[in-house]
């Protein structure tokens, strides 16, 4: 992999294996979540996040009477398999919302990643997020970076609830209504294969990102243009025509 250059009026960033170590996620986030369950789903019970999901996975299982301890057990057994299930991520982006703004969790960022995104801000590009956690979780994320807030640099969040699945272009074409623009004009950077596949198919510029050490690394990211991290990748906004 060498150093690549791409034009786009912005950039969309997937956070595990990409911005972040999907292992701080796995070995950090995942166990401070389901510790917490138990006591969301008994005590905060009439939290409308916490309705909605609860309502969601008695949906999902076709159990409308399912109580919290069945609710606990189902989202811990998603959880193990890693499942992109949407009302995981809601409880999850509540809880771990609420433990940034504690001080108990810090998010990780590869150091690439913030001057990287600094650089492409004042070269005049939007960022935006893409990831399966929830808009909630991701604001957090970025707002409790440990060398300070990064969430002033990101503008647009997107998610499994309000955009789609991640592997389904319809989600992309979703995101780049919203966002006004024609895909060609957006750059997607992920280390998922499948998600880069999706961001293509909806006319989407797409770049993957491959970190020794990710799940996702042996299995390549197919034919797509690949940087080893953010300091190979440059970004600039689309040529003025006229």
């Amino acid at each position: 992999m060498t150093g690549h250059r791409e034009r786009a009026a912005c950039v969309v960033l997937d956070i595990e294996g990409t911005t972040s170590a999907t292992g701080y996620v796995v070995e950090v986030l995942y166990p401070y979540s389901r510790a917490r369950f138990g006591a969301l789903l008994t005590e905060r019970a009439d939290h409308p996040e916490v309705r909605r999901a609860v309502a969601a996975v008695r949906a999902e299982l076709g159990e409308p009477a399912a109580g919290p301890a069945r609710i606990e057990a189902v989202l811990a057994g998603w959880l193990a398999e890693d499942r992109k299930a949407t009302p995981l991520k809601s409880l999850q982006g509540l809880l771990w919302s609420e433990g940034f703004a504690r001080g108990e969790l810090v998010a990780h960022f590869y150091p690439d990643v913030p001057p990287a995104l600094r650089r492409w801000r004042a070269a005049g590009l939007d960022l935006h997020v893409y990831s399966s956690g929830s808009v909630a979780a991701q604001r957090a994320w970025f707002g409790h970076a440990a060398g300070g807030s990064l969430l002033e640099l990101v503008g647009r969040c997107y998610d499994t609830e309000n955009a789609g699945p991640k592997l389904e272009a319809d989600s992309y074409r979703r995101i780049a209504d919203d966002l006004g623009l024609p895909g060609e004009r957006i750059l997607f950077l992920s280390d998922r294969a499948g998600e880069l596949d999706a961001a293509r198919a909806a006319g989407w510029r797409a770049v993957g990102v491959r970190r020794p050490g990710e799940p996702h690394y042996r299995a390549g990211v197919g034919d797509h243009p690949a940087v080893r991290d953010f300091s190979a990748l440059t970004v600039r906004p689309p040529a003025v025509v006229g």
